[in-house]
C-alpha cells in the first residue's frame, strides 16, 4: 500500500499513513489561511525512505489548493522549501 497524506485539523497536523498506521506528521498552527509549520517527524522504523519529503510536498500542495500560505518555522520544512524553489511562493511575508 502506498502511504497517504491527510490533514487532521482536530490535531493541528498533516499525517502520512500506511493504512491506520501513522508514519509521520507535520504539525502546524493555523492563523486564518496561513499554516505555521513548527514540527515534523517521521518514524525511523517505518522502513521507507523519502516519507518526510512526501509528507511535506503533499501538505504544501494541500495548502496551495486552499489558497493558503505557510510560515516554515520547522527546519525540515524550511530546508525542503529551499531545495524546492517552486514552493517558495507559498511562504508568507513575515514582515
Amino acid at each position: 500500500m502506498e502511504p497517504t497524506v491527510i490533514d487532521v485539523p482536530e490535531s493541528d497536523r498533516f499525517e502520512i499513513r500506511d493504512g491506520d498506521r501513522v508514519l509521520g506528521l507535520a504539525a502546524y498552527q493555523r492563523r486564518g489561511d496561513t499554516f505555521v509549520f513548527h514540527h515534523t517527524e517521521v518514524d525511523p522504523d517505518a522502513g521507507q525512505s523519502g516519507l518526510g519529503s512526501t509528507l511535506v510536498r503533499e501538505a504544501l500542495d494541500e495548502v496551495r489548493s486552499r489558497g493558503g500560505a505557510v510560515v516554515p518555522t520547522c527546519s525540515f520544512v524550511a530546508g525542503w522549501i529551499e531545495r524546492h524553489p517552486e514552493y517558495a511562493d507559498l511562504v508568507a511575508d513575515r514582515g
